[in-house]
């Protein structure tokens, strides 16, 4: 099956399942409280808000939905469904449209202190925390920038509305004094787009915070490596951690894009997100197949290789779901 194919069948299928992912389940979800026995003793729908098509998110999240079915014997059906991201994956795990979303860690905490993008504390909690997101600034060659003050002006893809690339985007061009309301031309475009504009030239710069590799992202170096560079934005780092502690430094390995040179950037964790009265059961079994069926997620994407029991309760500030903590005994 083709990526557009199974793109439309993902969200046909997510839409038709809203009112049973989002109220009606062949199973109750919410968390009755007592003993975790770590088992789902009936038939669960589930809905797993991913992100972009071309994004890491989503190709995890289509095989997280692949592996829990398959680990529990078709008890737990769960559909991945593309969206924004982060910010609006949270609201919608809130509403019940979802019950599992991918989400970076500064925007979930921004959800649980209620800052940010939330008007008020927001009742998530974590099932795991997965791997690094990688914050990847990219220009045009022949757009005459070489430091994020040179955005201003220009023609820069800020992510999807709602995605934690356009939180984290919003952040770093703040740290250094641009208004991305006012000071840069901004474009809230998905990964595919964003990438379609750098190649065309209708766009001169983007942000994308995701895993390594990110496909959408080895396509345009693949396609007009020399046409696009990175941009390295660790001078920000320090105005970064004033807003949230998560934020911290890496690297991207040259080898990731066929590079020349690692490029410096920051990063900050992955987490899946539910609401803090999902069954506590259910959240047992949605860890414990998270990290027995580990091998098998890094087949979809390379990025899985950080998911690990070593780091997967380390989720502060965004408090461990009482199951999940449980699935990691």
């Amino acid at each position: 099956m083709s990526k557009s194919v199974k793109v439309v069948v993902s969200v046909a299928v997510a839409a038709g399942l809203l009112t049973g992912c989002g109220g009606r389940q062949d199973a109750p979800t919410a968390d009755a409280g007592g003993a975790v026995t770590c088992e789902v003793k009936s038939d669960t729908r589930i809905g797993i808000a991913t992100g972009n098509a071309t994004g890491v998110y989503f190709a995890l999240g289509n095989a997280y939905a692949e592996q829990l079915a398959s680990a529990t014997g078709g008890k737990v059906k769960a559909t991945a469904a593309e969206t924004g991201a982060s910010v609006q994956n949270i609201q919608q795990v809130v509403g019940g449209t979802y019950q599992v979303g991918f989400s970076l860690a500064d925007s979930a905490a921004d959800a649980v202190a209620g800052k940010g993008s939330f008007t008020s504390p927001q009742p998530v909690s974590a099932l795991a925390r997965l791997y690094d997101n990688y914050t990847q600034v990219i220009v045009r060659a022949d757009a005459g920038i070489t430091s994020l003050a040179d955005l201003r002006g220009k023609r820069v893809s800020t992510g999807s509305p709602k995605s934690g690339t356009e939180v984290i985007a919003h952040r770093v061009l703040g740290a250094v004094g641009l208004n991305p309301d006012s000071d840069i031309s901004a474009q809230r475009l998905d990964l595919t787009k964003t990438v379609d504009g750098l190649k065309d030239g209708s766009i001169d710069a983007m942000f994308w915070s995701g895993g390594l590799p990110t496909p959408g992202i080895t396509d345009l170096f693949t396609t007009a490596k020399d046409k696009v560079r990175f941009l390295d934005i660790t001078s920000t780092l320090p105005k970064l951690k004033e807003i949230n502690p998560v934020y911290e430094t890496g690297s991207i390995p040259a080898a990731t894009y066929g590079l020349g040179a690692d490029v410096p950037t920051i990063v900050v964790p992955n987490l899946l997100v539910v609401r803090d009265d999902l069954d506590a059961n259910l959240a047992c079994v949605l860890t414990k197949t998270l990290l027995a069926r580990q091998p098998e997620l890094v087949q979809a994407n390379p990025a899985a290789k950080g998911i690990s029991a070593a780091t997967a309760g380390k989720t502060t500030p965004v408090p461990l779901h009482r199951g999940s903590a449980e699935g990691l005994r």
